[in-house]
C-alpha cells in the first residue's frame, strides 16, 4: 500500500496564560497508507484530537504552537506552514474530517442538503442545481431514509444518528483519500453506532480511501481498525496491528484500557482502573463481585423507595396551519425501585427513557400516572411540599456542557446546593466535603477555583456527579451519566456508585444506551421502545435469555472488539 500521510516528531503546545504553557503532543510519529484504517486511542487529554487538528491545520492560532522540527507530509508535500488558501483546497477534497458533536459542526442556519452542496460547489465547481441533486444521492448513500425530504431539513430537525450521517455525507462529497473520524460514535446508541461503523467500512471498501479513527473505546476500535496507536499524555505508548494490540498488548496502559470496560460474560466485584496496572497492583477485575439476590426473586421483604405507576408523558405539536400531532414519549410505564438497588433503563434515542427520568423529577409535567416516593405522590405535591424531596432525589444529566452554570466556579457549583439544603454545619465543613467529593470522582482540589469551560466533557461530567452526590440523596437518577467518560474514568465512577450504594443504601435509576455498563451496575433491567417497557428481567437473565426481538437487536449491536470481529470473519 502506498503511503498517504506521514507525521514525524510532531510537537504541539498551548499557552494557557503568560506564565503557563503545556505540551499536548510530544514528538508523535506515524504513517497512514492508502486503504487502511488506523485507530488512535487514549483518554481525554492524551493528544489524539490535537494531533488530528494539527494535520488539518485547524489548531487555534492565538494560543497554539507547533514546534520546529515537526513534520506533517501529505503524499510527500509538507502541510505545516502551508498557506491557508492551499490548505482550504486540500481540506474537503483530499482529506476530510468528521467531528464528535455534529450539532456544533453543522451550521444551524442552512439545510443539510445545502451544506453538502456547498462542498461540491467549492471543490468540484458544480452548479448549485447539480450539487443539490448530488447531495441527495450522498444522503441516500449514507443510509438516510427519504433523502430528498431530509436534504431540505435543518440540523435540529434530524436525530443525532442522522446528523452524524449528514456529516459523513458532507465529508464524502469531496471524495477524499483520507477520512479523519474524531470520536464519531461516542454519543450514539449501540444500534446507530454499529450502523455508522458498518457505513464507514463500506465506504472505505467502495472508495478505497484510508480512515484515521480516533476513539477512547477499544471495543469499537477492535471492530474497525487494521492498526492501532495507543496514546497517553501526548506520547505514543504502543503501536501495532489490531491483532497484536488485542491479543498481545505489551504496555501496561494498553492492558489497562482493555480491562477497564465492563465485561459481558461476568460481573466483577470492582472494575479495574488505570492505576491498578500502572502501579503494579493485582488486577481487581479478576475478583468476582459477590452475587446479590436478584431483584424480583425473593426480595419481597425489601420495601420500594420509589414506585412508578402508569406514568405517561405526551407532547403535542402543531402540524401544518391547523393540524396537531400527538407524540406519546412515555406511555403507561410502571416499575418499582427497591431501596438500595439499581434499576437500569435501556433503549435507543427517542425510546422515552430520559423523559421518564425528567418526568419523575417534575422537569416535565406528567400527562397521567403516579410517582410514589415512600408512598407519597410526588406529582401532586405543591412546590413547598416538594422542597425536602428535591434533596433526596437527584439527577445527573446527560449533557455536561449544558448542566453546569458557566458563570460559577466549580466551588460555587458544589457549595450552592449544600447551602440551600443545609448540608454541613458551616462553610469550612462544606468546602471539606466538596474536596472529598472531587477526590472521589478523580479531580484535584484546585478544580474548585476553575470555571466549567476549563475542563473537558468527561471532567465536567465528573463535576456534575460530585454536585449530585453533595446532597447525599436517597435516589439518584443517572441519565447517560457515564456516556461522555473515558473507559478508565467510567470504571472509576461506576466503582464509586457501587461503593455509595453499599455504604449508604442509595438507590439508582440508571438510564443508558450502553448495555455493558447497565449489565454491570443494574440488578433489574427495563428495556424501553417507542415509549413503552417491552421487557423487564433481572440483569443476568436479560442478557442470557432475552425474550423480546428488540432486546435481542440491542444485544447484537454491542461492540465486542477484535475477538468478535475475527469470530464473525471466520
Amino acid at each position: 500500500m502506498s503511503e498517504l500521510l506521514s507525521v514525524s516528531h510532531l510537537r504541539v503546545s498551548f499557552r494557557l496564560d503568560k506564565a503557563t504553557t503545556i505540551e499536548a503532543v510530544k514528538g508523535v510519529s506515524f504513517t497512514v497508507s492508502a486503504g487502511e484504517t488506523l485507530a488512535i486511542v487514549g483518554e481525554s487529554g492524551s493528544g489524539k484530537s490535537v494531533t488530528a487538528l494539527a494535520i488539518m491545520g485547524l489548531l487555534p492560532k492565538e494560543n497554539s504552537n507547533v514546534a520546529a522540527g515537526s513534520s506533517v507530509r501529505w503524499q510527500g508535500r509538507e502541510l505545516l506552514g502551508l498557506p491557508n488558501r492551499e490548505l482550504r483546497t486540500l481540506r474537503g477534497s483530499d482529506i476530510a474530517m468528521i467531528f464528535q458533536d455534529p450539532m456544533s459542526s453543522l451550521n444551524p442556519l442552512f439545510t443539510v442538503g445545502d451544506q453538502i452542496a456547498e462542498v461540491l460547489v467549492t471543490h468540484h465547481e458544480m452548479t448549485w442545481k447539480a450539487a443539490r441533486k448530488r447531495a441527495v444521492a450522498l444522503l441516500d448513500e449514507v443510509g438516510i431514509p427519504e433523502p430528498a425530504q431530509r436534504a431540505k431539513l435543518y440540523p435540529f430537525q434530524l436525530s443525532g444518528g442522522q446528523q452524524q450521517r449528514g456529516m459523513i455525507a458532507m465529508a464524502m462529497a469531496g471524495e477524499p483519500k483520507l477520512l479523519i473520524a474524531d470520536e464519531p460514535t461516542t454519543a450514539l446508541d449501540v444500534t446507530i453506532q454499529k450502523q455508522i461503523i458498518e457505513l464507514v467500512n463500506t465506504l472505505r471498501e467502495k472508495r478505497g480511501m484510508a480512515v484515521m479513527w480516533i476513539s477512547h473505546d477499544l471495543a469499537v476500535v477492535g471492530e474497525i481498525a487494521d492498526r492501532v496507536i495507543v496514546m497517553r499524555h501526548g506520547e505514543i505508548r504502543e503501536t501495532g496491528t489490531v491483532a497484536d494490540i488485542f491479543t498481545r498488548p505489551q504496555d501496561a496502559y494498553t492492558q489497562a484500557l482493555l480491562q477497564c470496560h465492563p465485561p459481558l460474560d461476568h460481573r466483577p466485584r470492582r472494575l479495574a482502573v488505570i492505576d491498578d496496572f500502572l502501579e503494579g497492583k493485582p488486577p481487581a477485575i479478576a475478583l468476582q463481585r459477590e452475587a446479590r439476590p436478584q431483584v424480583g426473586a425473593g426480595e419481597t421483604a425489601i420495601a420500594p423507595i420509589l414506585e412508578v405507576r402508569n406514568l405517561s408523558k405526551h407532547f403535542e405539536f402543531r402540524e401544518g396551519l391547523f393540524g396537531k400531532r400527538l407524540l406519546k414519549a412515555v406511555d403507561n410505564v410502571s416499575f418499582t425501585l427497591p431501596k438500595g438497588r439499581t434499576v437500569g433503563l435501556v433503549g435507543e434515542s427517542g425510546s422515552g427513557k430520559s423523559t421518564v427520568g425528567l418526568t419523575i423529577m417534575r422537569l416535565h409535567q406528567a400527562t397521567a400516572g403516579e410517582v410514589l416516593f415512600e408512598g407519597k405522590n410526588l406529582l401532586t405535591m405543591s412546590a413547598r411540599e416538594q422542597m425536602p424531596y428535591k434533596r433526596r432525589i437527584q439527577i445527573i444529566f446527560q449533557n455536561p456542557y449544558a448542566s453546569l452554570n458557566p458563570r460559577f466556579v466549580v466551588g460555587d457549583i458544589l457549595l450552592e446546593p449544600m447551602r440551600i439544603h443545609g448540608i454541613g454545619a458551616n462553610e469550612r465543613e462544606r468546602e471539606a466535603l466538596a474536596r472529598t467529593l472531587l477526590d472521589k470522582v478523580g479531580l484535584p482540589a484546585l478544580t474548585l477555583r476553575k470555571y466549567p469551560h476549563e475542563f473537558s466533557g468527561g471532567q465536567r461530567q465528573r463535576i456534575a456527579i460530585a454536585r449530585a452526590l453533595s446532597l447525599q440523596p436517597d435516589v439518584l437518577i443517572c441519565d447517560e451519566s457515564v456516556s461522555a467518560l473515558d473507559v478508565s474514568v467510567q470504571a472509576q465512577v461506576l466503582n464509586l456508585l457501587q461503593d455509595l450504594r453499599d455504604e449508604f443504601g442509595m438507590s439508582y435509576l440508571f438510564i443508558s444506551h450502553d448495555l455493558a455498563v447497565v449489565k454491570y451496575i443494574a440488578d433489574q433491567v427495563l428495556v424501553m421502545h417507542a415509549g413503552e417497557i417491552v421487557e423487564s428481567a433481572p440483569s443476568d437473565d436479560i442478557y442470557r435469555n432475552p425474550q423480546h426481538a428488540y432486546t435481542r437487536n440491542l444485544l447484537r449491536a454491542i461492540p465486542r472488539g477484535y475477538a468478535h470481529k475475527t469470530l464473525v470473519a471466520s
